[in-house]
């Protein structure tokens, strides 16, 4: 009875958090280990962060929650703060507190919980390795601190994971309709409708957001609930015409026809959809306005398509037989040229003649690399595929490109991650992809002191990325028709280097993105990690982001 006394007095003055270190036996200690812990890994708190989010990007549920890239690389930061936090503390009330949030976080941006554990075991690894490399004495101290510190965030965490699911729980359950509420039952109705169905209240907040919007753009109700349809989910100026139709509902105005637009995505792809907007009337239950449309997304990429292979198929044909007519003759040009060239050099000869015979040579070179893009353009392939190691190939891309850098005066940069990706490619092919977009970036931009072309690769489920950046002016427009043959934008260029990129791309069953502003302008290559199918004819293709 004394020692239950003693207890019970001593449960009654402590906080959550402290009863939940005196349970697993957290002490002072613990802390003292984290600190020599930390004072040995401190340097490896990027890499493990690094090797967290790769191990993430091969989890399709894990890595769908994040919207884009720059969300990854912020959250990187986040992550080394959140180790240092946890290897120095302190290990107060404001410790368990952000533990705590951090567990809502995840669960308000729809991690599943048992990633929680998952993710958490990857950190618990690398820390207990760095753990071994402390004295003899004090290895075993470090991870037992490490481990309690450790099970003592992911009880936190789940915690604060479980509130934030009851909150969304609440939130759903005040969403939904009640008996009175004819219009908002008739809405819900459609929730299983093979088409897009959105309510709005008069202020243009979402209330009604049923299963085909969701796997549309990948949001949840509990994400969209009570924001702004048109802010959060609408990629449009704020005079566009989705826009002005939902103020002309609002307004009374009669139903108008549908209107394409753009629409956000978890996975930050932007997704095209038809929309109509009609008003409710009478309004029911805060519902003014119904939101009712299909994704076109496919339909304009297939349409694209079917465009891109028929302006190739048309200057195939016509390439093959260019080649055959000219290409002889050329040979036969230049030869005669190069000897004459040697000729002249060795006599009494003018400047001019000597200048002219050059500039012949030169265009007849021109002429001759003309038909030899011609031919890779034209000529069927048949992809050689091999497990290739993608950060070796970025490594050989860059080497090869280094010196036309160098005399530009631009900076190389490279970012792979620190566990190998593989891919099944054809080596030579994409190794040619690369460097034609090395090339063009080192080229367009100005040089001097700060340029720079950055390469990038990454890898995601179940594709690597290749990406390639320069600080050039962008592209003259973002409808120049950069993929088309003949398309080009440098005076001495044959127009043929990016129709090829499209292609070799194409062929892998891969797609090529391109968004560019003045400053900025990124291509970015995606192929899958294991090739599914061989020849044309892919599913993918070419997208252009604005």
């Amino acid at each position: 009875m004394v020692g239950s006394s003693v207890h019970t007095g001593v449960a009654s003055r402590e906080s959550p958090f402290d009863e939940m270190k005196r349970y697993v036996r957290f002490d002072a200690d613990d802390e003292g280990a984290l600190v020599a812990l930390h004072a040995t890994a401190a340097d490896e708190l990027p890499a493990i962060a690094r090797e967290f989010y790769e191990r993430v990007r091969e989890h399709e549920e894990a890595h769908a929650i994040f919207l884009d890239e720059s969300q990854i690389a912020r959250l990187h930061g986040t992550l080394v703060a959140w180790l240092e936090r946890v290897l120095r503390g302190p290990y107060d009330a404001a410790y368990a507190t952000a533990a705590m949030n951090l567990g809502r976080l995840h669960a308000r941006v729809g991690l599943p919980h048992r990633y929680l554990f998952s993710a958490m075991a990857v950190v618990r690894q690398r820390l207990c390795e760095a753990a071994d490399r402390l004295p003899a004495a004090s290895a075993p101290l470090a991870r037992r601190a490490l481990a309690r510190i450790l099970d003592l965030e992911l009880g936190l965490m789940s915690e604060g994971y479980a509130e934030a699911r009851l909150e969304r729980t609440r939130r759903l359950e005040l969403a939904t309709p009640s008996p009175g509420d004819a219009t908002l039952r008739a809405v819900a109705a459609l929730e299983h409708a093979r088409v897009i169905v959105i309510g709005l209240d008069g202020e243009g907040r979402v209330l009604v957001f049923n299963r085909t919007a969701e796997r549309v753009t990948g949001f949840g109700l509990d994400d969209v609930l009570g924001t702004s349809f048109a802010d959060r989910l609408v990629v449009e100026r704020a005079d566009g015409p989705l826009h002005t139709q939902l103020a002309a509902a609002l307004a009374g105005a009669p139903p108008a026809s549908g209107v394409e637009v753009a629409m956000r995505s978890k996975s930050a792809r932007q997704r095209h959809v038809r929309l109509r907007v009609a008003r409710v009337e009478p309004a029911a239950g805060g519902l003014a306005l119904v939101v009712v449309g299909e994704d076109v997304t496919s339909e304009r990429e297939l349409a694209l398509r079917v465009r891109q292979s028929e302006k190739l198929a048309a200057v195939g044909t016509l390439a093959a037989g260019l080649a055959h007519e000219i290409r002889n003759p050329l040979n036969g040009a230049l030869l005669h040229l190069t000897l004459l060239e040697r000729q002249l050099a060795g006599g009494v000869v003018t400047k001019d003649a000597v200048e002219a015979v050059h500039v012949v040579s030169s265009e007849i070179r021109r002429l001759s690399n003309l038909v030899s893009d011609f031919l890779d353009f034209a000529r069927p392939r048949t992809l050689t595929l091999a497990l290739v190691s993608v950060q070796d190939l970025c490594q050989k891309c860059l080497a090869l490109v280094a010196a036309l850098a160098a005399g530009a005066g631009v900076r190389l940069e490279l970012t792979c991650p620190d566990t190998e990706i593989r891919a099944e490619l054809d080596a030579s092919m994409i190794e040619q992809v690369l460097l034609n977009l090395l090339q063009n970036a080192v080229e367009a931009t100005t040089g001097g002191a700060g340029s720079a072309v950055k390469m990038r690769a990454y890898r995601e489920p179940h594709t690597v990325v290749f990406e390639v950046r320069d600080d050039g002016p962008g592209l003259p427009s973002v409808d120049a028709p950069i993929f088309d043959a003949f398309y080009s934008s440098k005076p001495s260029g044959t127009g043929l280097g990016l129709a090829i990129v499209h292609r070799i791309v194409t062929d892998h069953g891969g797609s090529v993105d391109v968004e560019s502003v003045p400053g900025d302008t990124v291509f970015r290559v995606t192929l899958p990690l294991v090739h599914v199918h061989s020849g044309r004819g892919s599913d993918s293709g070419t997208r252009r982001v604005a």
